[in-house]
């Protein structure tokens, strides 16, 4: 039965320095059907972006705002609004990027998804119907290695582990010890898939178009992906013993070998 997610689902949106985009994503947000409210998270962005997340809130009961001391990561950033959100009460919890490369549009598709009985939907790139617009090809290069790294040496089943645009049932949430989660930067989204599929939460993955950014400067650097491959070398050598990454590995290539081309 589908689930009506009207009042109940709260977007995380984390920023640093994404005054181009802030007004424009919030209306867009807060013009989807069911009353989805909006989470800023804004790391003192010196280009003001807190400032007119303030205004917003100021307007709209469906807008809130954290504001932080300075640029402290990703990672924190969702802890933070998953705190809050829990609080709160909302019982579905989602993330997204700030710069458009997620069309807010599409959480429909990922509630939607969540109301079939998903503790974890995905927005993927890779999942059959997906697409990537306007990536370079290091950068393509860079996710699709970090995928494969993710499935081949941690056993992820989903297809795209490094994505940002997300829904979480609070259950996972509430489950899984977010403060033993080590990672504070983009290998937070990594990391966090690793434990909701060794919870055995039911995780599931709806096709998105992602468009690289138009507006502002992209947060990824170098120090973060070097990040994400230790997050999943740690990872393999700390939580997964040999015996259990075969055993994922032959499963998910079973999985991916039924799957249509």
């Amino acid at each position: 039965m589908a689930v009506n997610w009207s009042g109940s689902a709260l977007m995380i949106v984390p920023t640093y320095n994404e005054c181009e985009n802030i007004e424009r994503l919030v209306t867009r947000l807060r013009a989807l059907p069911g009353n989805v409210h909006v989470l800023i998270v804004d790391d003192a962005s010196p280009d003001g972006t807190g400032a007119l997340a303030d205004g917003l809130a100021a307007h709209d009961p469906g807008v809130h705002v954290i504001h932080r001391a300075g640029k402290l990561g990703l990672g924190t950033a969702y802890k933070a609004g998953f705190a809050y959100g829990l609080a709160a009460g909302y019982q579905y919890l989602c993330t997204m990027d700030a710069d458009f490369s997620h069309s807010p549009e599409a959480l429909h598709d990922l509630l939607a998804t969540a109301g079939h009985g998903y503790d974890l939907v995905i927005g993927s790139r890779y999942a059959p119907g997906g697409n990537v617009v306007g990536s370079t090809w290091p950068r393509k290069l860079v996710s699709y290695s970090a995928n494969w790294l993710a499935h081949t040496f941690l056993g992820i089943d989903a297809r795209d582990c490094t994505a940002g645009f997300r829904c979480y049932r609070r259950q996972v949430l509430e489950t899984i010890d977010l403060d033993a989660i080590f990672s504070s930067g983009y290998s937070f989204l990594i990391e966090m898939i690793f434990h909701c599929q060794r919870a055995g939460f039911r995780i599931g993955e709806t096709p998105i178009t992602f468009v690289n950014r138009t507006e502002g400067a992209s947060k990824i650097s170098k120090s973060e992906i070097y990040k994400a491959l230790y997050t999943i070398v740690r990872l393999r050598t700390r939580a997964l013993p040999w015996e259990q990454l075969i055993g994922f590995y032959q499963r998910h290539r079973a999985r991916r070998s039924e799957l249509p081309e």
